[in-house]
C-alpha cells in the first residue's frame, strides 16, 4: 500500500471510530464493532459480552453513504461485508429493545456527523450483492384479489425441507400458543390448534373450510379430534403436495380434502369457517370483497374465526396506499411481497360492514414474539442443512427475518389478533353464554 493509500486508510479509521464513539454514548450496547483492520471499539460504557457487528471493508461505509437506507444494509449483511459474531441478530435486537423500549440515537450534530463521514466520501464503495429479491409488484395494490399466486409461491415454495428445519414436526407456520412461556414449540402449536378448534366449537359432522390451509396440520388436527369433514384451499403447490400426502398417511381420506384455489373463486356451503395467518396477504383493498366473500361460504348458524397480524392504528384514514416504511418494504421486497398489515379497528370494522356480529377479540401479540424466537433459533441451530437447501444468502434473509420479527412483535409494534365472528347480529348466536368451555 502507498504511503497515500495508507494515510487515507488510517484516516478512515479514525474516522469510523470517532462515529462509533459518538453513537456508544445513545446506544449504551454490551457489544463492540470491529472494523476492517481489526479495530475494536466499545458500543458502550463497559460492554462484557462478545457480541461485535463486524465491518469487513471501509466500502460498506461509502455505499451506505451514497445509498443510506435499509436495503442496502440488509444486502451488506447478506454479503457478509457486514456480520455478527460472538451472538446472533436475536441477542443484538433484544439489548436494541432493552427494558420494553427500543434505544434512539436522536440528538445527535448532524454537521459533526457529516464530518466524519467525509474521508468516506470519495471511497470506491461496495456494491451491495443482489439477493433474491421478488421481480415486480412488491406492494400488489393493483392487483386483483385472485391475482396472488406468484406471491404465495415466492415465499412458500421455497422448499419444503427448508421450512422443516425450523417448524414444528406438524410444520404449522403461524403463531402458537403457550400455556406458560417454557413451553417447547411443537406443544405450543398443538395448544394453537387446539383452541381454534375450540373457539369455533367444532362438532362431529360439522363442514370445515380452512383458507389458506398450509402444510395442512389444522384441517388435520380438526378431522382427527373433532370429527369434521374438512377442506383446505392454498395457493402453494408445495404446500399442497404435502398436505395430501400426510391425508393418505394418516387415513383421513374420507374426511380430509384439499384444492389449490383462490379463496374468492372458492364455492360451497360450510359451518365452520377459519383463516389463520392468511388475511395480511389479500392487501387492503381487497378486505370488503374478502369479508363478503366469507359471508358467502358461511352456513346461516355459522361461525368465522380470523388470525391476523396487524399493526398499530391510525387517528387518520386515508383511501391512498399507505406509503411503506423501510422494514416494510423489506419485508415485502425479500420475504413476503404483496403483504399489508390491517389494524384491528379497522378488521372489526369491516366485519360488522359485511354483516358479520362479533364476539370475541384476543391479542396473541407475545405469543408471536416467543414463537419468532424460537424458530428463529432453531433454523439457527440448523445453519449448515438450511445452506445446503437453499443458499446462504437466503439463509441469512430468513435469520434477519424471524430475528425481526421476534423484536417487533416483542416491542408492540406489529401485533397478532383471533377474532371470532357469527353470520348476522339479528338471532342468537350459536355460542354458549360465557367463554367458560374454552378453558375448562
Amino acid at each position: 500500500m502507498s504511503k497515500t493509500n495508507a494515510a487515507a486508510a488510517s484516516k478512515q479509521t479514525r474516522a469510523a471510530i470517532q462515529l462509533i464513539e459518538e453513537l456508544a454514548g445513545k446506544l449504551d450496547l454490551d457489544a463492540w464493532v470491529r472494523l476492517w483492520d481489526g479495530t475494536r471499539v466499545p458500543l458502550g460504557s463497559a460492554p462484557t459480552s462478545a457480541l461485535e457487528i463486524v465491518i469487513n471493508d471501509a466500502g460498506v461505509i461509502a455505499s451506505s453513504l451514497r445509498r443510506p437506507n435499509l436495503d442496502t444494509i440488509i444486502r451488506h449483511y447478506v454479503d457478509k461485508r457486514i456480520d455478527l459474531v460472538g451472538g446472533s441478530l436475536l441477542d443484538l435486537g433484544r439489548q436494541i429493545n432493552r427494558r420494553g423500549r427500543s434505544v434512539k440515537i436522536k440528538g445527535l450534530d448532524a454537521l459533526k456527523i457529516a464530518r466524519r463521514l467525509s474521508p468516506f466520501l470519495f471511497e470506491p464503495g461496495a456494491a451491495p450483492k443482489e439477493v433474491g429479491a421478488f421481480e415486480g409488484d412488491i406492494v400488489g395494490n393493483k392487483r386483483a384479489g385472485d391475482d396472488n399466486k406468484d406471491y404465495i409461491s415466492f415465499h412458500y415454495d421455497l422448499s419444503n425441507e427448508f421450512y422443516a428445519l425450523f417448524l414444528c414436526e406438524e410444520m404449522v407456520y403461524t403463531c402458537a400458543y403457550y400455556h406458560d412461556w417454557d413451553q417447547d414449540l411443537a406443544t405450543a402449536q398443538k395448544n394453537k390448534l387446539d383452541m381454534v378448534c375450540r373457539k369455533l366449537r367444532l362438532k362431529p359432522g360439522e363442514r370445515f373450510l380452512d383458507i389458506g390451509s398450509g402444510w395442512g396440520g389444522l384441517v388435520c388436527h380438526a378431522a382427527q379430534h373433532y370429527g369434521v369433514k374438512a377442506h383446505g384451499i392454498t395457493l402453494s403447490q408445495e404446500q399442497l403436495a404435502f398436505a395430501r400426502d400426510k391425508v393418505e398417511r394418516l387415513g383421513l381420506q374420507d374426511r380430509v380434502t384439499f384444492e389449490l384455489t383462490d379463496y374468492i373463486n372458492h364455492k360451497g356451503t360450510y359451518d365452520k369457517i377459519a383463516s389463520v395467518g392468511m388475511y395480511e396477504a389479500i392487501g387492503l383493498k381487497n378486505i370488503p370483497a374478502y369479508m363478503r366473500k366469507i359471508r358467502s361460504l358461511l352456513a346461516e348458524d355459522g361461525l368465522f374465526l380470523n388470525h391476523a397480524i396487524s399493526r398499530k392504528g391510525k387517528r387518520k384514514k386515508s383511501v391512498l396506499p399507505e406509503r411503506l416504511r423501510p422494514e416494510q418494504r423489506a419485508l415485502a421486497k425479500y420475504i413476503f411481497p404483496g403483504g399489508a398489515l390491517d389494524d384491528i379497528g379497522n378488521t372489526v370494522s369491516e366485519m360488522e360492514i359485511a354483516g358479520f356480529e362479533v364476539h370475541d377479540v384476543e391479542g396473541w401479540r407475545m405469543h408471536y414474539a416467543r414463537t419468532c424466537e424460537l424458530w428463529c433459533e432453531r433454523l439457527m441451530a440448523r445453519k449448515d442443512e438450511a445452506i445446503a437447501l437453499v443458499g446462504e444468502a437466503k439463509y441469512r434473509i430468513y435469520v434477519a427475518y424471524l430475528a425481526g420479527c421476534a423484536i417487533v412483535f416483542e416491542r408492540g409494534t406489529a401485533r397478532l389478533f383471533q377474532t371470532l365472528v357469527s353470520k348476522t347480529a339479528k338471532r342468537r348466536p350459536p355460542l354458549p353464554p360465557t367463554r367458560a368451555d374454552l378453558y375448562c
